[in-house]
């Protein structure tokens, strides 16, 4: 396996080549496949000038096998907008792996969907919203194949990588196994989601890790002890180096700055790619400033809604399996940390959730809808979720559906921009809560959006601009990616629910 790291000869090699601008996209090289050896290409190396473009290039060309990004291919008679979403289950989906010498793809055992574009592996959080739309297809073989590639790198690794990468192996993505065990479990049953307990074991020991040492103050990997004595969850990374995907962007970034804030930089950088939202001014210590990300002081109320969820289901599981001193541990686990999260992330007087900034002991007072998912795992009271929807209805909801957050920095998880997770978090939310009118009404526009934009390009979307909805969406450090797993996932699922109207089949643009 590839591995591009500090510690290794080829890591030099590999910096010239990220800063040397041959790649507009810093993810094409590590995702080339090195079809000689590392020697030999140090050997190639030695003899040229780190900065001559064209010599580096020369080296890649003659030892690497360059990725393909994914094209999705217009149909000549355009179909049918549930059609489309149907049949590219297919041209997503990806084969077992075969263990392949020189690459940095960790193989997996199962058949897997990718996202679609420059995302040509299996994504952590993708999956679970591509798994919804992969149960409303009745495509339930596969969708079990997700579930198994995710128990299996768990026993492999320890947790779930943000992606089957070697270069991800640092970093897990918000933890959806327990809640994709769940929607397996309500096809299945619970006595095929049981198998998965030790699974969903595992990964709670990896985002606890530390958790129960006496000593603890503060922070350590992913949890934060509180004066309270609370323990939550935060982001992080354990490697505090720029990412090797995004090698050149970082560096940038942190030019100029001292070793020891550089390598915090790079940390909290890593940080915000763990918890997906890879970037957003939630981040951020100033708004509008990336270079003030401060990731691994925040609780964010989403990442401990979801290890709520885990440990509600570990319980569940453990009593289910006559695990009866387990399940009552974990039942309390779940407890005290719902009483915690109402605690620390409501702000009655806002009506709404925000993250935590622990370090300076207050909320971030940055709205994101983030803040839905404690609506979304019936972590909430009625009266919280009803100014929620209040929140949501004055601020958050737009033309093409529900904006991300109300900043807009030129980072792609801020304003203008809508995600297909996060319409589904929001629409279920506030289903949950019996808020149906304002729950529909979001997704309508959402769907519709989906489909206008459908009908003009053939394509599905990683995400919209849900303010203008003539205008495509843009932000981030890549172009707008087609494809797209989660996007036709919730879509599907949406569909489901009976949501929207599909448009008519209409002729390709000749």
């Amino acid at each position: 396996m590839l591995i591009y790291s500090a510690d290794r000869p080829i890591y030099r090699f590999f910096q010239a080549v990220q800063l040397s601008g041959i790649f507009p996209d810093s993810k094409t090289f590590v995702d080339a496949r090195l079809r000689t050896s590392e020697e030999e290409v140090l050997k190639d190396f030695s003899v040229i000038d780190p900065e001559d473009r064209l010599a580096l290039e020369s080296i890649v060309l003659r030892h690497f096998e360059l990725p393909q990004a994914y094209q999705v291919k217009e149909d000549t008679l355009r179909v049918g907008f549930t059609e489309h979403l149907q049949r590219m289950w297919h041209r997503l989906k990806r084969p077992a792996d075969m263990p392949v010498e020189g690459s940095t793809l960790l193989p997996l055992k199962e058949e897997y969907v990718v996202p679609g574009g420059r995302f040509r592996e299996v994504y952590y959080w993708d999956s679970y919203f591509t798994l919804l739309g992969l149960l409303a297809s009745d495509e339930i073989a596969l969708a079990e194949s997700l579930v198994k590639n995710f128990a299996d790198l768990i026993n492999r690794v320890g947790f779930v990588p943000n992606g089957n990468r070697s270069y991800y192996l640092s970093r897990s993505q918000p933890p959806v196994f327990s809640l994709m065990v769940k929607a397996l479990e309500e096809k299945m049953g619970k006595a095929y989601a049981l198998q998965y307990l030790p699974a969903m074991e595992k990964e709670y020991a990896f985002w606890m890790d530390g958790a129960n040492e006496e000593q603890l103050n503060g922070g350590f990997r992913r949890i934060v002890k509180l004066p309270s004595g609370a323990i939550l969850n935060r982001f992080w990374d354990d490697d505090d180096a720029p990412r090797p995907e995004s090698y050149q962007e970082d560096r940038e970034l942190a030019e100029g700055l001292p070793e020891e804030d550089r390598r915090k930089l790079y940390r909290n950088i890593r940080a915000a790619a763990e918890s997906g939202w890879d970037f957003s001014s939630r981040w951020f210590g100033d708004a509008q400033r990336f270079d003030q990300i401060q990731t691994t002081d925040i609780l964010p109320v989403d990442l401990n809604a979801l290890m709520y969820h885990l440990e509600h289901q570990l319980a569940d599981y453990y009593n289910q399996s006559a695990q009866f001193d387990m399940a009552r541990t974990f039942a309390l686990k779940a407890s005290l940390r719902k009483q915690a999260m109402q605690q620390v992330f409501w702000s009655n007087g806002d009506g709404f959730y925000y993250d935590y900034d622990w370090v300076k002991g207050e909320h971030t007072h940055i709205p994101t809808l983030a803040g839905l998912w404690p609506l979304y795992l019936k972590l909430s009271t009625d009266a919280q979720a009803l100014k929620v929807a209040r929140v949501l209805e004055h601020d958050f909801l737009k033309p093409g559906g529900w904006i991300t957050t109300l900043h807009q920095t030129g980072q792609q998880w801020d304003a203008p921009n809508g995600w297909a997770p996060l319409q589904w978090i929001t629409y279920q939310g506030l289903m949950n809560y019996n808020q149906k009118m304002l729950a529909e009404e979001g997704a309508e526009r959402w769907l519709l959006l989906n489909e206008k934009v459908y009908q003009r390009t053939g394509k599905m979307m990683e995400k919209y601009n849900v303010v203008d909805t003539s205008l495509i969406a843009g932000g981030g450090e890549y172009p707008n990616q087609d494809g797209f797993g989660w996007t036709n996932g919730v879509a599907l699922r949406l569909l489901e629910e009976g949501i929207a109207v599909e448009l008519q089949p209409m002729q390709a643009e000749r």
